[in-house]
């Protein structure tokens, strides 16, 4: 009874509500507009993926692009259907007054087809009969009609007719995550956040800016130089080449013609505000690089999404062709007749003309959006994309160590020449180790001023003002603007390279290099051939002597210290001295089993020789016979197991004095001048000058032997044995 009561008092208050005005029905109609639209905030829909856009519009070819604003157009024809939906009636439906046995005999076609083929245009009758008509009358309460409206959509309704709008909406939704997948997919979307964020800081950074422009300025010196030395008449061949050369040694940044030189300042101080942050970029791009290069991840995930929109494009075309002829206008309902007393209705579907033109309209959409990802799947395969030259930009820009890059970075590259291949041209900048030791040196000149490099300054054993620099990361160029410096010693600094302007240092005569390979340019090699006169190497491979060496004319010291054997040979393979022919002074500290035998090019200007053997038995002396005008021996750590003057007397030959003479006495023979000999003395060493003679002379001594043994002094005065 309780149940019963309940529900007594709510049925018939519901049947007893009165019909809804036309006023009613267009207010309620309101409120389920503006419902619909709080459920889909269209504004939403125009910064769908904005900031995405802003943040990798680098890596999106025109096709996707175009691809995006297609995704737009669906998906307003998707949310233009949803509105539709929800926003007005479905389906309105009236009985039919017909019954059959048989319901499939009573079609509503006739409905759709009603007066179809008559024309408008026809003109009226002369006499037209006109008469009065009443409405039929269904005696159907309100409620009834609602029943049967809704009842006739659910179960008669085609479900494409019903659901299209919504599959629009996710179609349309399936493709944006596709296109976009691999911007949030985690094993990509890290190296795609790092390539933007490094792309654009280098795009930005000023030092790109500065190293195209040097290049560019240089280039357009060498080729008006060019064009002035093609032009030229033979009466002003000097004068052209002199302006020629001025032109190639003066910068531009100089030249009044071309640039005022007040932005000068600005500019360095805005390298050196920027210097570290270009620095940081190039260890960045460094990194990315060895990080991206190792896999084709992000090729295989663009691949693997464009497949997936191919596939998508075909399944839509295929089976939206196939049921779009199911939207139809007028549709058939069987409702028991108990309900209503009618069991057959003829249902208009109200919005079924306006999708069936929306769904052609998505059709050629989806059309073109399926031609755009099959042109992307032949671009894909169609080029090498796991290779990426810089052929081109070298050829522009000139600067020739650009590297190739391959996998996933050339890849990238070629996403990036898609949207502007400006990007390339400056991010190829931080891949040059060219551009990054000018950045190197930039910095470098800004850290050590002339002034601080004075302040180093100070005397060395030889009493000449040295600069000594160690462990820095490469040679400043202000070390040649202090004209001062006598000697300049380096020791383990990289990258050095040892431009022309050291023909600013004028008093210049000593070059040390301690653990530091270093490198000519010509016009300093053809400086230092005349004005260096002491060189001093430390090294720890042959291979790191430096083969201009071989070529100072003008040098008067060769100090060696390193190994001067190779894995091959134990012997010292050091090149010929031919071309040191002002060399006077030799000392080699290695470990050596024989002088070597370049020492032998210099036997007649070489007057001092020094060899510090740490320990190494020094068998052979041959070569010291013919070392004709040497003053000092210095041997230091040979474990030498007998004097040399032994060997030397048994090989020089007879008549031949210590300055390639032949020395009489008397009228006797010629004599023999060796070498003396000595005694070793732990670590002090005691000269003694003893000159063999024949018996006959040694047993009659007098004045001409004491001149023998002065002669013999002057030409050898110093021999040390250690």
């Amino acid at each position: 009874m309780c149940v019963c009561s309940s529900f007594a008092g709510l049925t018939p208050v519901s049947f007893l509500l009165p019909s809804p005005t036309g006023h009613q029905r267009i207010l309620f109609r309101r409120q389920r507009a503006a419902a619909a639209a709080r459920m889909i905030p269209v504004g939403e829909f125009r910064n769908l993926g904005s900031e995405q856009n802003q943040k990798f519009r680098v890596l999106k070819p025109w096709w996707d692009v175009f691809s995006e604003y297609l995704c737009i157009a669906m998906l307003m024809i998707g949310v233009f259907g949803c509105t539709l939906q929800l926003t007005q009636d479905k389906i309105t439906c009236l009985p039919s007054h017909f019954t059959s046995p048989t319901p499939e005999a009573i079609d509503c076609g006739y409905i759709r087809n009603y007066r179809e083929n008559e024309t408008l245009l026809v003109k009226p009758p002369e006499n037209p009969i006109i008469r009065e008509v009443v409405g039929r009358k269904n005696n159907l309460d309100i409620h009834q009609y609602v029943f049967v409206n809704y009842y006739c959509y659910e179960r008669f309704v085609h479900w494409y007719a019903k659901y299209f709008p919504y599959l629009v909406v996710i179609h349309t939704m399936i493709f944006m995550v596709a296109s976009s997948f691999w911007f949030k997919f985690p094993g990509t979307s890290s190296k795609i956040d790092l390539f933007v964020t490094i792309l654009g800081k280098c795009f930005d950074s000023p030092w790109t800016t500065r190293a195209l422009s040097e290049v560019s300025e240089e280039r357009g010196e060498e080729k008006l130089v060019s064009w002035r030395r093609n032009t030229m008449t033979r009466d002003r061949i000097d004068e052209e080449e002199t302006t020629g050369l001025l032109l190639r040694s003066s910068s531009v940044k100089s030249n009044p013609e071309k640039k005022s030189p007040e932005p000068q300042p600005s500019l360095s101080a805005l390298d050196k505000k920027e210097g570290e942050q270009a620095k940081a970029l190039f260890e960045k791009v460094k990194k990315f690089r060895t990080h991206v290069e190792e896999a084709d991840l992000l090729y295989v995930m663009y691949v693997l999404q464009t497949s997936l929109k191919v596939f998508k494009f075909l399944l839509i075309i295929i089976y939206t062709a196939v049921l779009v002829p199911n939207i139809e206008v007028v549709v058939r309902c069987y409702v028991p007749p108990e309900l209503t007393g009618f069991d057959i209705y003829c249902c208009n579907h109200n919005k079924a003309h306006l999708f069936s033109k929306l769904a052609y309209c998505y059709i050629c959409f989806v059309g073109v959006y399926g031609l755009l990802c099959i042109y992307t799947l032949y671009w894909l395969f169609h080029r090498p994309l796991k290779e990426y030259s810089f052929e081109q930009v070298r050829l522009e820009t000139g600067i020739n160590d650009i590297p190739d890059v391959k996998n996933d970075f050339a890849f990238l590259l070629h996403l990036v020449d898609q949207y502007d291949a400006l990007y390339s041209k400056r991010f190829a900048v931080f891949l040059s180790e060219v551009s990054e030791s000018r950045l190197h040196q930039l910095n470098l000149n800004h850290e050590w001023t002339a002034k601080k490099l004075r302040a180093r300054l100070a005397k060395n054993a030889s009493n000449r003002l040295e600069l000594h620099l160690s462990m820095l990361p490469g040679l400043p160029d202000t070390v040649f603007e202090i004209p001062e410096v006598e000697s300049l010693k380096l020791e383990q600094v990289k990258n050095v390279t040892i431009p022309a302007s050291v023909a600013k240092l004028d008093s210049l005569l000593e070059l040390s290099l301690v653990y530091c390979p270093t490198k000519l340019q010509l016009p300093a090699l053809n400086y230092l051939k005349v004005n260096l006169k002491v060189l001093r190497l430390a090294f720890e491979s042959l291979e790191e002597v430096p083969m201009w060496m071989y070529a100072l004319h003008g040098l008067d010291e060769l100090h060696l210290d390193g190994p001067l054997t190779n894995e091959v040979s134990r012997s010292a393979t050091l090149d010929s001295f031919r071309e040191l022919r002002a060399l006077r002074v030799l000392t080699l500290h290695s470990n050596l089993t024989k002088i070597p035998p370049s020492v032998v090019d210099v036997a007649l200007q070489l007057q001092r020789l020094c060899i510090y053997n740490e320990g190494v038995k020094l068998q052979a002396f041959s070569s010291l016979k013919k070392l004709t005008n040497l003053v000092s021996l210095e041997l230091v750590g040979c474990e030498l197991e007998r004097h040399p003057e032994r060997r030397l007397q048994s090989e020089q030959p007879a008549g031949v004095g210590p300055e390639g003479k032949q020395t009489h006495h008397g009228g006797g023979d010629p004599e023999l001048t060796a070498l003396p000999a000595f005694s070793d003395a732990a670590t002090v060493a005691q000269q003694n000058h003893l000159h063999p003679r024949s018996h006959e002379q040694a047993a009659q001594p007098g004045d001409a032997g004491r001149q023998l043994e002065q002669d013999t002094e002057a030409s050898l005065s110093d021999v040390l044995l250690h």
